[in-house]
């Protein structure tokens, strides 16, 4: 039976009299002011609870020492293990031999010959650090000397060796970590790489987070044989339903590195800017409407596409777009009506100057939803835009767009048969400014007005058989034109602009309207699901008769597919038709495998637009991608793509690796090509990145989902391999 000694209330030194140690033992003695304990000897203090096979406690000195299988918990957070343990209560020492601490939530242990605790403060001495099996761990860190705080869970090592398992791979002087899952400030996982054009890179990411409602991030770097530079991310949240962030950066290019490559620019520069705020009307103008508000913005900069290039050393973040694109959304959103305001700025990477590009600052829109009449069988709705389509140089234009559409509809035969009239009432309306120095037309205000009228019906049926159901649909649309009224640009080029050859001329880059020809869409789909609800076919068919196009009667044929063939093959089709030309003016197909830890896919699109090939355009479009994938068990995975132009016999991309993850640690290789835009002297071309990945994960000590540790980036090619 545990008999509680007369220690259990002892104040400690009696000056701490708020520190009371409660011992229980199997059997104890006293003498001299010496309690010895054995037998399942428990100690609880504060928030310690500590158990061993004998103590011994000194009332003159206030130590506590305890021998033999030494367990000790402190509150959720870590367990300590030893042998021998010496604990100065008056003091607030304590000190095990050997050392073994257990930190609960990260699962990171330190073993250690000693370790000795004052308060807060542990001094480890010479040891081993992980996070995997103590009995075998796969990695380890040797240290020499240690220190670690228990309140903000920093642990500092001193001397590091980094083991993968018995084989020395890294060492440093001094290595630093928390074992707190909190943001904090400090320094996080470095990125280095070495390439053959550009010499060592080293990337050191320094992380600012001193209040709760911001952090920063730095990310100081060194290309050896091209430069030097730094980016820097400032997020922030300003309230419950608004967020921010900001981003800039600056990359200096060596005088050698950036004449040998014929740069257009020796420095690359830029920022981006975004928010979001959910109810910002409410919140910035304090008018408690009913409705809702937002505000999202997204706005970016630079002065060429290596500074966004050059901002990682991950080329699958690089930039193969040749445009950025800056823009606000503004809305105020009612049960009944939407007000919105939107502008749109676009940066031309190809461009050494962005002045005649067409940018759309701002547009208005007005929308009211729809409403019905007559027992809901009549429904309307009204969208009003103003677009003031704009740029520095060049003719500009603001066009105002206004469409009411008007729908009376109702079902037949016990809703068998659904049917709609729907009538259109369109009007624009463009008011011209600037000037050109090379006059391509003359462009006077002008209106546009137009109304048609569209008839629907369609009808669904369903059975169900004994493993499958079968759902068969059926939809025509007939579209007849009606009174068209215009004056000014719309009638000056309505001829010419209506011609397919001319869309892309300077006169027409304003014109954006399309007749509307007296037709007839039909439309067939089915469907098939299984017992269990999944769907194993979807196929559509529609095809469109023109009734005013006497050389192309019929229009486009399009055919959809997607047929689940298996469990684990599903194959996709969609392709359109052209009577005229008698050929495919788009086939798109994909097939896909997923079973048994592989998981391919393979796809393949081709367009022709029938416009005449130019030295600067073609109607074609062919272009591969694939990717595969195999997972061969809980460790290995490997992983493949190829994405290839066709038209252009050029490759755009290709990657191929493979990851060996276990529960403390990720090893992967990855060898990745990409086909990057550059902006020279010249113009606008495109050369081969070509790197090689080490991706080591020491968990939990980073991330699962961290990038890549090392890169190796071989020589710049203008085709690959």
């Amino acid at each position: 039976m545990l008999k509680l000694l007369t220690l259990l209330l002892i104040l400690t030194s009696f000056i701490y009299a708020t520190d009371k140690v409660e011992i229980y033992a199997s059997s104890m003695n006293s003498k001299d002011n010496i309690v010895n304990a054995s037998g399942e000897v428990t100690v609880v203090y504060k928030d310690y609870f500590l158990s061993a096979q004998r103590a011994t406690y000194d009332k003159n000195t206030g130590e506590l020492e305890l021998f033999g299988n030494i367990r000790a918990n402190k509150g959720e957070n870590y367990k300590l293990l030893g042998d021998y343990a010496r604990l100065n209560i008056a003091k607030k020492e304590r000190m095990f031999k050997p050392f073994f601490m257990l930190e609960k939530d990260s699962k990171v242990w330190i073993s250690a010959d000693e370790g000795c605790a004052v308060n807060k403060d542990f001094e480890i001495d010479s040891g081993v650090l992980s996070g995997c099996d103590p009995n075998d761990p796969l990695w380890k860190i040797h240290f020499s000397s240690s220190t670690y705080n228990s309140d903000d869970m920093w642990l500092n090592i001193y001397n590091a060796r980094i083991f993968i398992y018995d084989i020395p791979v890294f060492y440093t002087p001094y290595f630093g970590y928390s074992l707190d899952t909190r943001r904090r400030t400090g320094l996080l996982a470095p990125a280095f790489g070495t390439s053959a054009v550009e010499g060592f890179y080293y990337e050191q990411p320094i992380y600012i987070a001193e209040q709760n409602w911001w952090d920063l991030e730095l990310k100081p770097q060194i290309r050896t044989s091209r430069g030097y530079g730094g980016y820097s991310t400032f997020r922030f949240v300003d309230s419950k339903i608004s967020k921010g962030e900001f981003t800039t950066g600056y990359f200096k290019e060596k005088e050698s590195y950036y004449k040998s490559n014929n740069l257009a620019n020796d420095s690359h520069y830029g920022f981006n800017f975004s928010y979001d705020n959910k109810d910002v009307v409410d919140q910035w103008l304090g008018l408690n409407l009913d409705g809702q508000s937002g505000l999202y913005m997204n706005l970016n900069n630079m002065n060429d596409v290596d500074y966004i290039n050059l901002s990682t050393n991950n080329t699958t973040n690089n930039v193969t777009s040749t445009q950025v694109l800056s823009r606000i959304n503004l809305f105020y959103n009612t049960d009944n009506n939407y007000f919105g305001a939107y502008f749109k700025y676009y940066q031309d990477l190809t461009k050494v100057s962005n002045e005649d590009t067409l940018q759309k600052l701002p547009t208005f829109q007005y929308h009211r939803y729809l409403d019905t009449l007559f027992g809901n069988h009549l429904i309307y709705n009204l969208d009003m835009q103003s677009n003031n389509i704009y740029r520095e140089v060049g003719k500009h234009v603001t066009q105002t767009d206004i469409s009411v559409p008007i729908t009376l509809q109702g079902s037949f035969f016990d809703e068998y048969l659904n049917t709609s009239y729907k009538a259109y009432l369109y009007a624009q309306h463009s008011k011209f400014s600037g000037t050109e120095e090379v006059k391509s037309g003359d462009y006077n205000n002008g209106y546009f007005l137009r109304n048609y009228h569209v008839l629907s019906a369609s009808t669904q049926l369903s059975r169900a058989f004994e493993d499958i159901t079968h759902v068969v649909s059926f939809g025509a649309r007939y579209t007849l034109a009606g009174a068209e009224s215009r004056n000014g640009f719309y009638e000056d080029y309505k001829d010419f602009c209506s011609d397919v050859n001319n869309q892309n001329t300077p006169q027409c880059e304003f014109y954006k309207i399309s007749n509307i020809e007296e037709e007839l869409q039909l439309d067939f789909s089915q469907y098939l699901y299984d017992s269990t609800g999944s769907q194993i076919l979807y196929h559509r068919l529609a095809q469109t008769i023109s009734y005013q196009n006497e050389k192309d009667h019929l229009g486009e044929l399009e055919n959809e597919l997607d047929y689940q063939i298996s469990k684990s093959v599903r194959f996709y089709n969609n392709m359109f038709y052209n009577y005229e030309q008698n050929k495919l003016s788009k086939l798109y197909n994909q097939i896909s495998f997923n079973s048994n830890g592989f998981n391919i896919s393979f796809s393949h699109l081709y367009k022709d637009t029938f416009l005449e090939k130019t030295s600067t355009y073609s109607p074609y479009t062919s272009y591969i991608t694939s990717s595969a994938s195999y997972t061969y068990d809980t460790h290995y995975s490997y992983f493949a793509k190829y994405n290839y132009d066709v038209e252009l016999s050029l490759k755009k991309s290709a990657e191929i690796g493979f990851l060996y993850k276990k529960r403390c640690w990720n090893f992967g290789l990855r060898y990745l090509e990409n086909n990057r835009p550059v902006l020279t002297e010249s113009g606008s071309t495109s050369i081969y990145d070509r790197y090689l990945y080490f991706t080591i994960v020491l968990k939990p000590m980073m991330a699962s989902d961290s990038g890549p540790l090392f890169e190796y980036k071989l020589p710049e090619t203008m085709q690959g391999l």
